[in-house]
């Protein structure tokens, strides 16, 4: 199993609920319908208190920089390796750049393939 995260920020401008509206109802189906491999993929929103500003609306030093991370798994090296393939052709890319553009700072996305340890009742 391969897994990498994605962190990612919305463009100003937008809301908590119009971005993660957005997200869940166009871009993620965007993303299954191009990014074929992926086996499972898993959005996470973090809820921010008074330490990181009203609902992430205002940011303060404490503001991690993104607002959603993003998990996705791949069954083999080979389905990470055809992922890479596919997000590297000139028309996915620039389909899902053009939808990013819709609800992301796209200058802050960050992508990380992770090695995972996952401890359960010690």
């Amino acid at each position: 199993m391969v897994k990498a995260i994605v962190f990612l920020k919305k463009k100003e401008g937008i809301s908590r609920e119009e971005f993660i509206d957005y997200y869940e109802n166009h871009h993620r189906h965007l993303v299954r319908r191009l990014l074929t491999p992926i086996d499972e993929y898993r959005r996470t929103y973090p809820v921010y208190d008074e330490l990181h500003g009203s609902d992430g609306e205002t940011p303060t030093d404490a503001h991690p920089g993104f607002d959603v991370i993003t998990e996705i798994w791949f069954e083999s090296e080979a389905a990470w390796d055809e992922f890479l393939e596919i997000i590297a052709r000139p028309e996915v890319a620039a389909e899902i750049a053009e939808d990013e553009l819709n609800f992301l700072d796209r200058s802050a996305n960050r992508l990380l393939r992770v090695d995972e340890y996952i401890s359960v009742g010690d």
